[in-house]
């Protein structure tokens, strides 16, 4: 028997870093948003008692290094259940070091799917208490939908959906790391929530345009890549309601109301970039 589940990409629709705590984490406020952007992740029974993963990606790593293997290690752990052979095949469509949290929703799916297979019957609170200690992101992957993340993105809030849109992202021809990302934070010194609280209330108000006026990277800022400006000037040239980096980047997004613009500036980017989707929001 196998079981398979889509892992549903995330943006950040606004990012703010207000401090850094004294076990080395950060505080944040974020808002993120799931889109139909995924990977596809696997789960099936073998006969070796070991956790296997497998993966059509060969740079990523397949023992403890990855998030789907961590997962598992501590799906077992706590759930109690005996591990007499288990194989996760993870399908790779979200780009990595992209700030999309493949990784993460990779996890989360791996969760899930672990959770069914075995009818271990965990609650959502517990998927989630698991999923906090693979990754920040990923008890929002097991969530999905439209949330406000504080804390270090473990404390969410369901909150008014993103009205329906079309949402292209591209990510340029680099990655960039989280790690690498934070430490220039660190450098820059951090601020107020400059851009989530305005988010939070412009989705409240059901309204895109209104929404997308309110897109906004604390990081984007921070970082100040060139290829970062260039790739969100194509997309908003193209008629874009608003466009912002997400995550830690690099991929950038932009929102649209015309499937016809939409359309059109993928075709654009396709030229230059290999990595870019057309997506739509995921409810929760």
């Amino acid at each position: 028997m196998s079981l398979s589940m889509n892992a549903y990409a995330k943006i950040n629709l606004a990012f703010d870093i207000a401090g850094r705590r004294d076990d080395g984490y950060h505080e944040l406020s974020s808002v993120m948003q799931s889109i139909s952007l995924h990977d596809e992740v696997t789960v099936e029974g073998s006969s070796d008692n070991k956790i296997c993963v497998y993966c059509d990606e060969p740079s990523l790593p397949r023992d403890e290094k990855n998030t789907v293997y961590k997962a598992a290690s501590l799906f077992f752990a706590y759930a109690g259940v005996e591990n007499e052979g288990v194989s996760l095949s993870i399908k790779k469509h979200i780009p990595f070091q992209s700030g999309l949290g493949g990784g993460s929703a990779d996890a989360a799916a791996a969760l899930k799917l672990l959770n069914r297979f075995f009818c271990a019957g965990l609650s959502m609170e517990q998927l989630c208490g698991i999923a906090l200690k693979v990754g920040a992101d990923v008890p929002f992957c097991i969530r999905c939908g439209t949330a406000a993340a504080e804390g270090i993105g473990e404390k969410l809030t369901a909150i008014s959906p993103l009205p329906d849109c079309l949402i292209l992202v591209c990510k340029p021809g680099f990655g960039i790391s989280t790690g690498q990302a934070y430490c220039e934070a660190d450098k820059h010194g951090f601020g107020s929530k400059k851009y989530s609280p305005a988010m939070v209330k412009a989705l409240g108000c059901g309204s895109l345009a209104q929404s997308a006026a309110c897109l906004g990277n604390c990081f984007e800022d921070i970082l100040g890549l060139k290829e970062i400006t260039a790739v969100k000037s194509a997309i908003l040239s193209a008629g874009a309601l608003g466009a912002c980096m997400t995550g830690s980047g690099s991929a950038v997004f932009g929102l649209f109301d015309s499937s016809e613009k939409a359309e059109r500036c993928k075709t654009r980017l396709l030229t230059r970039y290999k990595d870019v989707f057309l997506c739509k929001p995921v409810r929760a």
